[in-house]
Parts: C-alpha cells; structure tokens; sequence
C-alpha cells in the first residue's frame, strides 16, 4: 500500500505487518458486532499490538483511510492522553490523506476543532463535552494499555457518553451511539491486576498480535526494530523494604529506598563507563527528588550534560529541555514518569534503568524507548538540520543497565511476565539466563548469548524430589536446537476438517520434527502465521514475485516454487510436550 504524499512529498510506504494490521481490523468487523438474540448491541472491541516503535500511528492513519472511503459518512474519534501522540498521530493522518477532514482537540495544543467527522483528540480535554463531537461511529485508543478498568476514569467515562449520553439525555438522542466500536493500539495488552487487557470491561478480542516472541524477533531480524541488550550491573537498588500499594512498589517508599547518595554515585559511575561510546542516554528515575538528585550528580560530578524532565517542572520547561536531549544537544535525560510512552527519540541507545517496577506493561513500554532505528543517512533531508548533532551515527543497539531488577523479575522485552487476572495467582518468574562471561541477560531458552556469542552450559540436576518438581514446572518449555539436513514439504489433507494445508517435514540426524502451514487458511491467526513463515524463506531481492499480494494466495502456489525457498540451518524445538513444537528457525 502506497500513501499519498504529504504537501506534495514523496509517498509513504506501508510495511507489510502495516498493511496486515490494518487488513486484520476489517476482516474483524467483518465476522464480529451487530445485534445479538436479546435485541441488544454485541460488543466486538478488537486490539492490535504491536511493539513500540513499529509505527501505530501509520496503522492508525490508514485505517481511517480506508474505512472513510469505505464508508464516507463514518465519523471516528481518535483518543489519547499526550498532546506529542495526538499531534504525532495527526501529522501522520494528513501525510497519508493530505485532504483528510480531520480537526485536533487538544488543551496543550490549543485547539478545539469539534466539526470534522475525523476528530484527533486529549481524553481528558474530551470527557464530558459528547455533545459537541455529535455521534461517533468508531473511537480508536491509541496506547490502550492506559485504559483502566475503574468505572470513573477518563477513557470509560467517555466511552459512557459516546454510547448512552449522560444524565437526562434522552436514548433517542442522535449524538449517543450505543452501537460504538472501540479499537485499542498497544505494545502491550496487559495490565497489573487484570491480566489480558480482553479481560476488562472494553476490550473482547486480538485482532493482530507482533508482540509476541516470534514477532519481536523477526522485526529486530528485518530491522524494524533495534535489538535492547540489557546489561547485570554491579550496583543494584534494594527494595527488600519497600510495601506494596496495588500490586506496585508503594511511591513514597520506593524513592526514599533507593535514592542514596552512594548508591546513586556507584550506578551512574557504572553508566559512565558503560556509556563512553554512547551517544543518547535516558535514565528513568523513582521519584521527582531522585531525578534532580541524578542530574545533578551527573552535570556536577561527572561532567554529563544532561535535562531532568519531570511533573514538578511547567510544560514549557519540559518541552525545552526534551528538545535538547532530543537534538543531541545534552547527552543524557532523566525522568520521572514522563518519557515512558508517546516520545520519539530514536537515536536513544543507552537506558538507565533505576526505576524498579512490578508492572511488566510500564517495563516494557520503557524499554520501548530504544527499540527505534535510528540511521543518519536516511534522515528525511529537512531534519537534518535540526538532528546536526547525530550527522554520522547508526545505531546498532540499546544498551540497558538495569539497576532495578527488573529484567529478573519480570523478563526481557519480547517474552514478559504477564500479569495475571486479579485473584487468579502471582505470576511466574522471569526466563532470564545471565552470561557469565559478558553480563547480559537472555532468554532462558537461549543456547549462546546474544551479544557476546558464549555458548551457554546445561547442567543436569538430580534431586530425590523429581517427581515434585515435575509437577510444579511442567509448563516450562524444555527447548533443543537440533541442525537441519533436508526439508520435505507435501500436501496434507485434514481427516477431521478435509481442508489442505502444507505439512513441511524437517529432517534432523534420527529425527524428524513436522509443521502445518496455510496461506489459504481461513482461520487469520494462522493464515498470519503461514504467511509469515513465507516471508522468511522467501528470497525476494533475487525473486520477482508473480502474484500481487507479498505472498501467494493458494498453497499449490507455495509448493510450485518450494524449491526457491530458503531452507533453515537449524530449528529450536519445545521437546518436553505430546507432539514436540518448532519455535524458531536460524537461518
């Protein structure tokens, strides 16, 4: 999918997961919503994940394209809490449809536009104001994971009033729309105490879902995304001490635990050293005092230039002093609560993490902050100006210290631990494995580690107590990684269903491992899942495909040129369960 230029400029290109993305929304309202047996409205309020940095806005952009030329009488409200995501958000709509009837209402942007059928907007500047948009018929949240549970807070407030008004409006009343869909965009769906966000009051299903292990991987693969290297450090913060509020390290506690004056020295004396080659550091801090204290120390002390940007200070001030971080202009920003989500920084390649958290939502949106490219050659020649400072640099990762804990108490970006529903149990603990020889951690699952390349050890442990254990850890995955001679692939028939699909046999020494693919599925979590399999086989720089779409539309297709196909020199494989799984490739 092309877009139109923005003002005459050059057209914007859709990523194939893009374009997926917003295909799995229609396909979605095309099975789910209307009416159920009671007369009543079905809810069918669809989620996309995708990780932070793989471009929401364009999905959200063209999605309203589309479903306004679909539908020319639709009107949809964009929702969001910052005022950087709706202009962010904005600005990509109009580079995507420059004639697009859109108006922005925001406070901290100033401006108040109510009139358009496409309505980009502040939640809280929103709630309690209905009347003035008149009926909508979809509303989109961008950055849902934010959309809490509770009754009287903004997002379902108005939500309320969207649907059924308020009080003394009557139900007739041609601004309510009881029928309202929501869609929800997120690089997280889950939140402490709720689980899977499908678990809550708005939310019903995942329409499309990247941020999984393998979608994670296979973007940083492609190079969507920059791969994080979370660092153990030397100096880490104690919380032993620290009460719990919510299912969260209680705030005021939190702070006074861990801003001392010599830990703080010992950790950033770790990050100075760390960092000596690093262009961008963020630093996330436990409390506004925290912050002045670690900017302080290190414009003082270690002569770091560096802002603080926090609640404490005017908008104005944080707006000045993001601006030079994010111009290059200081090295190093610190931060309480505020760069979390919404801000666009990609040439952040160093993360110091002194912040500990038990919400694996807040964790990862955090190290979301360095998950962007960034490649000085292919900035758009306008901001060349103003990013002079970084003229030259690639990044190539994000390094992250974590002083917190966190990566051991709640995993690394792409495999969490996900909360679970309130009152179903604590969650598990992270899969994290430490190299010995580097410091990094990794996946539990991981046979050499990811920036040194040390091959890991495996111990085998006897205990008397086997049969207890085996109990307790049955979900974890025991994974081997075995080396592939040939790859058979056939047709195969289904004797329950009768529909074909692909059975591709690895052969592996004395073993052999199967799999099923369908391109032709009807079933979209598979079909994605097929298609993707394609993808990574599919050699085309050298290939011209034949048929319009990136991949084939028919299995026969598939087979027709099975040959051409990449085939993986190894495959990882859950061995420890009934029919043994293929996780992952190394090609």
């Amino acid at each position: 999918m092309t877009g139109i230029g923005h003002n005459g400029g050059p057209p914007l290109e859709l990523r194939y997961y893009q374009n997926e993305a917003v295909d799995s929304l229609f396909d979605y309202f095309d099975t789910h919503g209307g009416t159920g047996a009671d007369g009543k409205p079905v809810r069918a309020n669809p989620l996309v994940c995708l990780p932070t940095g793989t471009g929401k806005s364009v999905v959200i952009g063209e999605f309203v394209r589309r479903a306004m030329q679909r539908h020319p009488g639709t009107r949809i409200f964009m929702a969001t809490h910052v005022k950087e995501l709706i202009k962010q958000n904005a600005d990509k709509m109009r580079q995507l449809w420059p004639l697009a009837p859109l108006g922005v209402y925001s406070a901290g942007l100033g401006v108040r536009d109510t009139m358009q059928p496409i309505t980009f907007g502040g939640v809280q500047s929103c709630v309690g104001k209905f009347p003035m948009f008149g009926r909508r018929d979809l509303l989109i949240i961008d950055e849902a994971h934010l959309v809490s549970q509770n009754a009287d807070t903004s997002y379902l407030k108005f939500i309320e009033e969207l649907m059924f008004g308020v009080k003394g409006v009557s139900p007739n009343s041609p601004n309510i729309n009881p029928y309202l869909k929501v869609i929800g965009l997120t690089a997280t769906p889950y939140r402490l105490g709720l689980g899977c966000m499908t678990n809550g009051p708005i939310f019903t299903d995942i329409a499309y879902n990247l941020c999984t292990i393998d979608g994670f991987n296979r973007l940083m693969a492609e190079g969507f995304l920059a791969p994080v290297i979370p660092k153990r450090t030397k100096t880490e913060l104690d919380v032993s001490n620290v009460g719990m509020s919510k299912g969260e390290f209680a705030q005021n506690q939190l702070q006074d635990a861990v801003d001392k004056e010599t830990v703080t020295f010992a950790a950033l004396s770790e990050v100075v050293e760390a960092g000596f080659d690093r262009r961008s550091w963020l630093i996330f801090a436990s409390g506004v005092e925290h912050a002045e204290h670690i900017a302080e120390m290190l414009n003082n002390v270690f002569g770091i230039s560096t802002v603080c940007i926090h609640s404490k200070k005017t908008q104005t001030q944080n707006d000045e002093a993001l601006e030079l971080w994010q111009t290059g202009k200081v090295r190093a920003a610190v931060n309480m609560n505020s760069l979390t989500t919404g801000v666009d920084h990609p040439a952040c390649d160093l993360i110091a993490m002194m912040r500990p958290t038990m919400s694996p939502g807040l964790w990862v949106q955090m190290l979301g902050r360095g998950t962007r490219p960034f490649d000085w050659f292919k900035v758009k020649h306008e901001d060349r100006l103003r990013l002079a400072r970084f003229e030259g640099f690639v990044k190539t990762d994000c390094l992250v210290l974590d002083f917190a804990g966190n990566t051991r108490r709640l995993g690394p970006i792409n495999d969490p631990v996900v909360p679970k529903q309130k009152g179903k149990g604590p969650p598990g603990d992270a899969p994290v494995r430490i190299c010995e020889e580097c410091g990094t951690y990794n996946h539990a699952s991981a046979r050499v580690c990811i920036a040194c390349g040390a091959e890991f050890t495996f111990k085998e442990k006897l205990s008397s107590k086997a049969s207890d254990l085996a109990l307790i850890r049955s979900d974890l995955p025991q994974v081997e990684i075995y080396k592939v001679d040939r790859v058979v692939m056939v047709v195969h028939t289904s004797k329950t269903s009768g529909r074909d699909s692909i059975k591709v046999a690895y052969f592996c020494g004395l073993r052999t491992f199967f799999e099923y693919i369908s391109v032709e599925s009807t079933v979209r979590f598979f079909k994605h899942k097929s298609r993707d399999w394609f993808r990574q086989r599919y050699h085309y720089q050298t290939i011209q495909p034949t048929w319009e779409s990136d991949c084939p539309n028919s299995n026969a297709e598939v087979l027709a040129i099975a040959h051409e196909l990449r085939q993986p020199q190894t495959i990882n494989v859950w061995v420890n369960k009934q029919t043994p799984e293929i996780l992952g490739y190394g090609f």
